[in-house]
C-alpha cells in the first residue's frame, strides 16, 4: 500500500512538473501595461490612458478581454471589459478603444466622470485650452484578468460605418439626415442629422445642403461649444456656407452635451437649449457629431413630448443604425434587438415613472414634461416649445 501511495504521489508530481514546464515553455506571457500617464478627458468624462489603441493592442490585449486597471492613487477597476465601443450598460465601467480616440480610455458608460469618481488629481497647466487636462504624477497600470470573457458582447456590438459618400445610396442616408415624423409633430418642423460643421466624417457639406433645402432656420448643436465651432470654421475643408450664415446670425445654439442623460447637468443643458429653441421660429435641426446617441435622446424627448409612443421612438431611432450600418429589423434582427434592448430602452426608461417603469406602456409625454421641468424649464416654456413643434 505504501508503495502504491508513493507511486501515485510520484505520478502526480510528474504531471504537475510537466504542466508547469509546458506552460513555461509556451512563451506566452499575460499582456500588461505597467505604467502610463493619464489625462482627464472632460468632454464626456473619463480617463485617457496615454497609449495609442494600436500600441495597446500590440501588447497582446484583445477586444472582449476582461482587464484590471490600477491607478497610482490606489483606485482599482477589476474585471471590466475592453471594447472598441461603448457596449456596457449605462453606469457600468469599461476600457474603450473608440475609433478616432488618441488613446485608450477608461470610463463609466453614460455615467459619472470616472476621473472624478477615482479621485485622480487635477493639475492642468495654465493656459491649457484642450478638452483634456494633464493629471501630473498620476499613472495607470492594466493587466489581463480573463481572456475573451466579454467576446460574445464585443462580437454582437462591433459595427462600423464608412466615411465615403459613394458607399451610400443617397446624400440623405450618408448625412443621416431626415425630417422626423412621429406623434403630433408638424410636417417638416423638426430635422435631425450628422454635424453640418464638424467635417471629420466628410458629411458636413452634405448636411449643409440638405438643411438649406429643408429651410432650417434654427440649429440646436448638441456636441460643440463656440470655441470648437470656430475651429471648424478655420479648417481648410470647411464647406458649409448655410451653417455659417445661421451661426453668424445667432441661430445656432451650441450646448456641448456629454452623454450622461440621467445627470442633473445634462438635463439642465437640454432644458436651456430647448428654451432657446422655443424662442425661435422653425424648422429646426438637432444634431451632434454622428446624429446618433445625443441626437437620438433629444429627438426622442421631443417626439415623446409631442405624443409619440414607444414604437414610433424605436422606429425613428433605429433608422440611424440602418443608415450607418445596414442594421434593420429585417436585415439584422439579432443585432437590431440587442441595440434596442441595451441602447435605446435605457434612454426611453428615463421617461418612465421612477426611471424604471415599463417603456411600452408608460405615459412618455408626461415623462418628457417632468424631465424638462427637472432641468429647469417652466411649464409655460414647455408649452411654448410644444406649440412650436405641433
Amino acid at each position: 500500500m505504501k508503495n502504491c501511495i508513493k507511486t501515485a504521489a510520484a505520478v502526480l508530481l510528474c504531471v504537475i512538473f510537466c504542466f508547469v514546464s509546458l506552460s513555461g515553455c509556451s512563451g506566452e506571457k499575460p499582456p500588461q501595461l505597467t505604467s502610463a500617464e493619464v489625462l482627464h478627458e472632460e468632454e464626456f468624462g473619463g480617463v485617457y490612458i496615454c497609449m495609442t489603441i494600436d500600441d495597446f493592442n500590440a501588447l497582446g490585449f484583445s477586444y472582449g478581454d476582461s482587464v484590471k486597471i490600477v491607478f497610482s492613487n490606489g483606485y482599482e477597476l477589476s474585471d471590466i471589459p475592453y471594447y472598441n465601443g461603448y457596449y456596457t450598460r449605462n453606469g457600468e465601467p469599461l476600457l474603450v478603444a473608440y475609433p478616432g480616440y488618441p488613446y485608450i480610455k477608461a470610463a463609466i458608460n453614460n455615467g459619472d466622470d470616472l476621473y472624478t469618481v477615482a479621485g485622480l488629481p487635477e493639475n492642468a497647466p495654465e493656459g491649457n485650452d484642450s478638452s483634456a487636462s494633464t493629471g501630473e504624477s498620476c499613472t495607470a497600470s492594466i493587466t489581463l484578468n480573463e481572456r475573451g470573457k466579454y467576446a460574445a458582447i464585443q462580437n454582437a456590438r462591433d459595427i462600423h460605418y464608412y466615411d465615403e459618400r459613394e458607399r451610400y445610396e443617397s446624400d440623405e442616408i450618408f448625412a443621416n439626415f431626415r425630417v422626423i415624423r412621429a406623434g403630433g409633430l408638424r410636417e417638416g418642423i423638426l430635422c435631425r442629422s450628422a454635424s453640418p460643421c464638424d467635417n471629420q466624417h466628410n458629411r458636413a457639406p452634405y448636411v449643409d445642403a440638405l438643411i438649406q433645402n429643408a429651410g432650417v432656420s434654427f440649429i440646436l448643436n448638441l456636441s460643440d461649444n463656440d470655441q470648437k465651432i470656430e475651429g471648424y470654421l478655420a479648417q481648410p475643408d470647411f464647406g458649409s456656407p448655410y451653417f455659417l450664415s445661421l451661426y453668424q446670425s445667432g441661430k445656432v445654439d451650441p450646448i456641448a452635451l456629454n452623454m450622461n442623460f440621467t445627470s442633473d447637468g445634462f438635463k439642465a443643458k437640454i432644458a436651456a437649449g430647448l428654451s432657446v429653441m422655443a424662442e425661435n421660429e422653425g424648422p429646426y435641426l438637432v444634431h451632434c457629431t454622428e446624429g446618433k446617441d445625443r441626437t437620438g435622446f433629444v429627438c426622442m424627448l421631443l417626439e415623446a413630448l409631442c405624443g409619440a409612443g414607444y414604437d414610433e421612438l424605436v422606429r425613428d431611432y433605429m433608422i440611424t443604425y440602418d443608415n450607418y450600418y445596414g442594421i434593420s429589423e429585417t436585415k439584422e434582427k439579432e443585432k437590431y434587438d440587442v441595440i434596442v434592448e441595451s441602447v435605446l430602452n435605457p434612454m426611453i426608461q428615463v421617461l418612465t415613472e421612477g426611471g424604471n417603469g415599463d417603456v411600452k406602456s408608460a405615459d412618455l409625454a408626461r415623462g418628457a414634461e417632468l424631465y424638462l421641468l427637472e432641468g429647469g424649464m417652466t411649464s409655460d416654456q414647455i408649452e411654448s416649445l410644444r406649440k412650436r413643434l405641433t
